[in-house]
Parts: C-alpha cells; sequence; structure tokens
C-alpha cells in the first residue's frame, strides 16, 4: 500500500497498473483451527474482494485480459497467522500477485531451426548409441 498525500490510499499492483484502496473490499471473520480462547474471540481471517468488472482504476485491455483470466470479481483469503493485521498484509500480496500474474503478457514463440552443429552433434550421439548397441548383441558363432 502506497500512502498518497493527494489522496486516497492506494495499491500497486504492476509499475502500470494501482488501484484505490477503496475499491477493495474487506470482511473479517473468525479463522478455524487450534489457538485457544483467541480464536474464539478475535476476527483474524481476513478476506477480501476486488470488483474487476466495475473498477474505475483498470485501463480497457487490463480490464478486458483479467475478465478473461479471473472472471468478473476476485476473492483472496488469508487466515494463516493469528494476527489480523498480518492476516490483512498476506490477502493484499496474494491479491497483488494473482492480478500481476494475469497481467502479464508472454511474448509469442518464434519457431527456430536447429543449427548444423546441432544437427551433426545429434547424428553422431546417434551412430555412436547405435554402436554400443551393436556391440552388446551376442551373434551366435562368433568368438566375442
Amino acid at each position: 500500500m502506497d500512502p498518497n498525500p493527494d489522496g486516497p490510499a492506494v495499491f500497486r499492483v504492476t509499475p502500470t497498473c494501482v488501484l484505490r484502496m477503496d475499491e477493495l473490499d474487506w470482511r473479517f471473520s473468525a479463522s478455524g483451527g487450534p489457538g485457544g480462547q483467541h480464536v474464539n474471540t478475535a476476527n483474524t481471517r481476513a478476506e477480501v474482494r476486488f470488483d474487476i468488472a466495475g473498477s474505475p482504476s483498470l485501463g480497457p485491455r487490463q480490464r478486458a485480459r483479467l475478465l478473461e483470466r479471473l472472471g468478473p470479481e476476485m476473492r483472496v483469503v488469508a487466515s494463516d497467522e493469528r494476527s489480523q493485521l498480518r492476516n490483512r498484509e498476506l490477502a493484499l500480496e496474494r491479491l497483488r500477485s494473482r492480478l500481476a500474474d494475469a497481467l502479464r503478457v508472454e511474448k509469442p514463440r518464434r519457431p527456430t531451426k536447429p543449427t548444423k552443429g546441432a544437427k551433426e552433434r545429434r547424428l553422431e550421439d546417434k551412430r555412436h548409441r547405435s554402436e554400443t548397441k551393436r556391440r552388446r548383441q551376442g551373434r551366435p558363432g562368433s568368438d566375442e
């Protein structure tokens, strides 16, 4: 989370994608599992929701890519720690990494041809392997 002196707090996903913190919808509930009385009294489980379809912070290409890869809404839950603050941080980090992964554009692969040296090495390896296997065969009538 980056403090912004000019306006609302922002959440930087990638260098080109910045979300306002007020676009994130938080919910807190009791976390399950061991922990004694603390678990029964503290709402430490953090759940954050982000409306991809309705976000004003996203550009049209970013929105289209996220909708295609993640759907109209994204939900992340963290209940790993006993502290609500730490679970909030974990949820934000998980949200950031999933959004960044979905926004990543993979370069198209350019098909290449093997080099002349690579072809020669492959054929030489095949000849060597063939010779090794031929020598292993016990030929009837031979004195090996």
